[in-house]
């Protein structure tokens, strides 16, 4: 069961570099008005969705402690993170304060990760 753990970390992991770094390789065309939602940004947070549902499954039924709270809080900012990239993927340029938002909450989504024990 660890090793399964593990890989769905590793997952998640590679799931929140593909949508923060599809933002961080934006950030210039943001500032010009030409920045769009790459198909990246919309896989990395497909990928935290599966990985991160899964990864509280899987630390349930090993009997380890879940903080429900922080995950509801993180799944909330990841749903909507996943509609603002799925509706606006196919638009030619993005908004940016929509850009600005999901890269901002995409980096809430991490420190919330990393920083609330």
């Amino acid at each position: 069961m660890d090793v399964l753990i593990n890989v769905l970390v590793a997952l998640h992991i590679i799931g929140i570099a593909s949508l923060l770094g599809g933002f961080l390789t934006q950030m210039k065309a943001m500032g010009t008005g030409t920045a769009r939602f790459s198909p990246a940004m919309l896989h990395g947070a497909l990928t935290m969705l599966v990985t991160g549902v899964a990864l509280v499954g899987l630390n349930q039924a090993d009997d380890q402690s879940v903080n429900n709270l922080k995950v509801g809080i993180k799944l909330a900012i990841l749903v909507v993170i996943l509609g603002i990239v799925y509706v606006k993927r196919d638009e030619e340029r993005a908004d940016k304060g929509l850009f600005a938002a999901v890269g901002g909450l995409t980096m809430a989504n991490i420190f919330i990760a990393t920083l609330w024990t």
